[in-house]
């Protein structure tokens, strides 16, 4: 009798990657991305990163530009599905309601059995997986830059740090990276 393969619902990997101010944040309270976060060094280094991954998962307000961006699969975190259903405007996405599927589901139904996933954002889906479990979540951080009341990379941000939030979850920080020395950005790895 011929030896079955399981059925992979988990990607080989999951990363996470976020820009955030002083104070913790991805987004103003309108839910825009601040200017005094941007980092030319961080972004170059997310779609290179982006270009190593299969798949990319956010929600309907976050979502991922770059030169490559309408090639790659995507869950698109959202409540106006009933569980899952393709996106009507991006071929290779599909839309995915937490509420009426699992991630496993959303993640088959993909079709990138061995592939790696990027989760892109925002706050929601950022805790989310902290749950379902990240690999890695690289984490950058932008130096006097505050947004005050905005929304945090993570739900128990500001409450918490966003490393006390990785570390609770048991990831660990890597060595700093510098990735703009002239404005202090750095990058940390967080690795389970």
């Amino acid at each position: 009798m011929p030896r079955l393969r399981p059925v992979i619902s988990r990607p080989r990997s999951i990363e996470g990657f976020a820009i955030v101010s002083t104070d913790g944040m991805i987004a103003d309270a309108n839910g825009e991305f601040p200017s005094i976060v941007k980092s030319d060094a961080d972004y170059a280094f997310f779609h290179e990163s982006l270009d190593r991954m299969q798949a990319c998962v956010h929600g309907r307000r976050s979502y991922e530009d770059g030169p490559h961006a309408d090639r790659r699969s995507r869950l698109i975190v959202t409540r106006s599905v009933p569980a899952l259903a393709p996106d009507t405007e991006l071929p290779n996405a599909l839309c995915w309601n937490p509420q009426g599927a699992s991630f496993e589901e959303a993640w088959r139904a993909l079709g990138i059995p061995d592939g790696s996933l990027a989760v892109v954002g925002g706050t929601d889906i950022f805790g989310m997986f902290l749950t379902i479990g990240y690999d890695v979540f690289n984490l950058t951080r932008v130096p006097n830059t505050y947004v005050g009341n905005g929304r945090p990379v993570f739900p128990a941000v500001p409450q918490l740090t966003p490393e006390a939030v990785l570390q609770s979850v048991g990831l660990k920080p890597s060595a700093e990276r510098v990735l703009d020395a002239e404005k202090g950005v750095t990058l940390t790895a967080w690795r389970r």
